[in-house]
Formats: C-alpha cells, structure tokens, sequence
C-alpha cells in the first residue's frame, strides 16, 4: 500500500507539473514589433516612386483618391515596422505587378524595352556612317572622272548639241 501511495503522489506532481508548465513558458510582457515614428517626407519619397494601381499614370504622393491615402498608410507603417523601400516595392509589384512602379525591374520583357533605345540607336549610327561614307565616296568618284573626262548629264549634252547645230 505504501508503494500504491509513493507512485500516486509521484503521478500527482508530474500531473501538476505539467499543468503548470504553459504558464512558465509565457513572458510577463507580449512582444511588440520595433516601430518608429515615419514622417511624411519618407513617406513620399517612397510613394513618388509607385503608381496608383487604380488611377492611371498618377504616382501615390500626389494622388488624392482614398485608396491611395490608403496606401500611403501602408507605406508608413511598413516603413514603421522597419522594412526598407525596396521592400515595399517588391510588395506592390507582387500585389499589383510591375506596372505599379516608376522604374520597372530590368529583367523579362522589361529588360528588352530598357536595351531596345541603345541598339536602336547604335543601329542608326552605324546606318547613317554607311551612308556619309556612300555619299563621300560617290563625290570621289565624281572628282575622278572629271580629272579625266567631262561628265556631263544627258540634258546637258542635248543643249550642247543643239547650240552645235544652230
């Protein structure tokens, strides 16, 4: 009976053990995310930088429809909760896709539309050489064939033979 009574109260205190081990585990005060105060400034030097996925062409910073306020409030409290910008532009282009942003990520399509001004352009310049140099070497030719023959045009040749045969 004695063992009966030592292997209860041993069952007792674990039970009672166990019962108040949730209680030990907690802090005495809850965990508070880190914020700070944002101001306005930083606020807008986020915002100037991403469109408003509702109004067109209209960066947030200057919008005045209530879901902009609303994303700039969005803005400040992710800024508040320490994220930096370019985190909160990686959240509106996950949310709203690139075209929310000022200046699209230079890669996929995007990136042919940021190169396709350049190669244009250098495809113009080398067009255009091509073409100073045909017409440079056609003015070459020209002063060649006048050292050592006349050239003349049909029109010309039909004046000159005229006035010939007067």
């Amino acid at each position: 009976m004695k063992q009966k009574l030592i292997w209860m109260s041993v069952a007792l205190s674990l039970f009672a053990g166990l019962w108040a081990l949730p209680a030990t585990a907690q802090d005495d005060e809850p965990e508070t995310p880190i914020v700070r105060e944002v101001t306005d400034d930083e606020v807008n030097a986020v915002a100037k930088d991403v469109y408003c996925p509702v109004c067109e062409n209209t960066p947030l910073d200057v919008c005045p429809t209530k879901a902009c306020a609303d994303w700039r409030a969005l803005i400040r409290t992710k800024l508040a909760q320490g994220e930096s910008p370019q985190d909160i532009f990686d959240y509106f282009a996950r949310q709203y896709g690139d075209s929310a942003l000022a200046t699209p990520p230079r890669r996929g399509i995007n990136l042919i539309l940021w190169l396709l001004p350049f190669v244009a352009l250098a495809l113009g310049l080398v067009f255009f050489a091509r073409y100073m140099k045909g017409l440079h070497t056609s003015e070459d030719d020209l002063a060649e064939m006048g050292e050592n023959e006349p050239v003349l045009d049909d029109y010309t040749s039909r004046i000159e033979q005229e006035l010939k045969n007067r």
